[in-house]
């Protein structure tokens, strides 16, 4: 008879976790999961591939003016301005001149949604989100990504 109520004040000793030991667990994994976010900070992240995705497209586009220029003998698509302008229907018209070209399409900014305007597109209205200027003393053309992440325009100029 003795060990059969050993048996049973096993089981009604032994039922669970006790509160402090769920307690230590919870606060493990929250000291865990806070540095793991510290550590990752999506937000930087996210910043971060936007600005490059910024500096791809704002080389792509100067790629394309300096290829349509030296084409063209020196001359430039349109009349680009001494002072940042956008490229846009209504700003500095580039699509026709080097889409599809020079590049696929007028890439757009991530602010303004992405993607890129086809030659198919250039009829219609667009903005890009990037600038273009042109130093006529130097004769080098700036083009630019003002809505940057980091705080900083991205421009470069050739």
């Amino acid at each position: 008879m003795q060990p059969h109520s050993l048996k049973k004040q096993w089981v009604y000793t032994r039922r669970g976790f006790t509160l402090i030991e769920l307690l230590v667990v919870v606060a493990i994994l929250g000291i865990l999961m806070t540095t793991t976010l510290i550590a990752i900070n999506p937000i930087r992240q996210i910043k971060q591939a936007k600005d490059t995705r910024r500096k791809s497209d704002v080389i792509a586009l100067l790629n394309a003016v300096q290829q349509y220029t030296t084409d063209h003998g020196g001359s430039l698509p349109i009349v680009v301005p001494a002072t940042a302008t956008e490229i846009s229907k209504v700003g500095v018209d580039l699509c026709a001149a080097l889409a599809p070209t020079y590049v696929a399409g007028l890439p757009i900014d991530p602010v303004l949604g992405g993607g890129i305007v086809r030659a198919s597109e250039c009829t219609t209205s667009y903005a890009t989100g990037y600038t273009i200027s042109k130093n006529p003393t130097e004769n080098q053309v700036t083009i630019a990504a003002p809505n940057a992440e980091s705080g900083d325009p991205i421009s470069f100029t050739r």
